[in-house]
């Protein structure tokens, strides 16, 4: 069997350099090779932990956001319950046991998980059916049925193929991937790229500067928020990134939780970059739907009550050890508390979800 890298080589030998989204696309999502296609990226036996598997804490308060939306929309039934890319079902699974504390949502609840890995399909219809749950799996958003939703996307944003530009002789270029003189994969300045694809608060830079854009995440998030102007819903997007678009290469590589070089062994690490959340705020407000931050997942959690809910966690016999701990890295400066953001997309007429202020503008 051929190696992804032997496929990527052979395109860029009979079509030039390969621009870096789809280098992406390939790394991640090729039927055979891609990296969510055939490892097991996540959890311990993974290469990166995702905040539901450090605590059922994340998801509890997830959980209880969203159920506070239901209510809030007249408690309509059914709800479509829907994630994108549920990893090993872990949120879900916090979700739907939070829910449990209302009868009547989890009755209503409709469950759909947009997942294109046919091996993690198998591994949440698992646990999901092991707990009692059942679900319909989708490639793409687009097929689950319309009616009320509340949607959550935890780490999904981050692994979308991405583009990058560089700034050269004061020209911006796309960033793409070629086989270099010492026979390595290697980056490569690619062909011009107009002046009205770039921000114009970003064109101005100094040479060798980088600036990223993510289309799929735009379009999706452009969906999500159509889709939020035709149904009463809530969506809660969490992810690492920034706030505002801007300037440097977040570009990175996870293999055995340790940062690696992210063209070297295409297909066996995680690639991943940094979530635009002021792209994608704009393009589902665009289209319609409400948004709400982002803040960051400190601010978020702490202010939901994850510190009593740790406390009685520790009350009930729970590892007091394990709790720190987990509460510090979901919420702490030096874990996922600054660097991680909580963006709420919302149909237009309800209320700010808590603990969120005023719209983003």
């Amino acid at each position: 069997m051929r190696s992804l890298e032997t496929l990527i080589r052979d395109e860029i030998a009979s079509t030039g350099p390969m621009p870096l989204e789809r280098y992406m696309a390939l790394c991640l999502g090729h039927p055979e090779h891609g990296y969510y296609m055939a490892k097991p990226a996540i959890g311990a036996a993974g290469d990166f932990t995702t905040a539901p598997e450090v605590s059922q804490m994340f998801g509890e308060i997830v959980g209880a956001v969203l159920a506070h939306a239901w209510q809030a929309m007249g408690s309509p039934d059914p709800v479509r319950l829907v994630e994108l890319g549920p990893g090993r079902a872990t949120l879900m699974l916090d979700i739907l046991r939070t829910f449990k504390v209302l009868p009547a949502l989890l009755d209503a609840v409709d469950v759909h998980l947009v997942e294109t890995s046919p091996r993690l399909r198998a591994a949440q219809e698992y646990r999901l059916t092991e707990a009692g749950f059942t679900a319909t799996w989708h490639d793409t958003l687009e097929t689950v049925p319309e009616g009320p939703v509340l949607l959550a996307a935890n780490e999904f944003f981050d692994a979308l193929p991405i583009r990058q530009r560089i700034m050269r002789g004061g020209t911006w270029r796309d960033r793409a991937i070629a086989i270099g003189t010492n026979d390595r994969l290697e980056f490569v300045d690619g062909q011009a790229v107009s002046a009205e694809a770039i921000p114009p608060a970003l064109y101005d830079a100094d040479e060798g500067a980088i600036i990223e854009d993510c289309p799929l995440a735009r379009d999706i998030a452009g969906r999500i928020g159509a889709r939020l102007s035709r149904n009463p819903g809530l969506a809660l997007i969490v992810d690492y990134g920034y706030r505002e678009t801007a300037h440097g290469d977040s570009l990175q590589a996870l293999r055995a939780k340790q940062f690696a070089d992210p063209l070297a062994g295409p297909g066996e690490a995680d690639l991943t970059a940094h979530v635009d959340f002021a792209s994608i705020a704009a393009a589902a407000t665009a289209a319609g739907a409400r948004a709400f931050g982002p803040i960051t997942q400190g601010t978020f959690l702490t202010a939901l009550g994850i510190g009593l809910r740790a406390e009685r966690l520790r009350a009930s016999g729970a590892g007091a050890q394990d709790l720190t701990l987990a509460l510090e890295r979901l919420t702490g400066a030096g874990g996922m508390g600054t660097l991680f953001k909580v963006l709420a997309l919302s149909a237009p007429g309800l209320p700010a979800p808590p603990p969120f202020g005023d719209e983003t503008v």
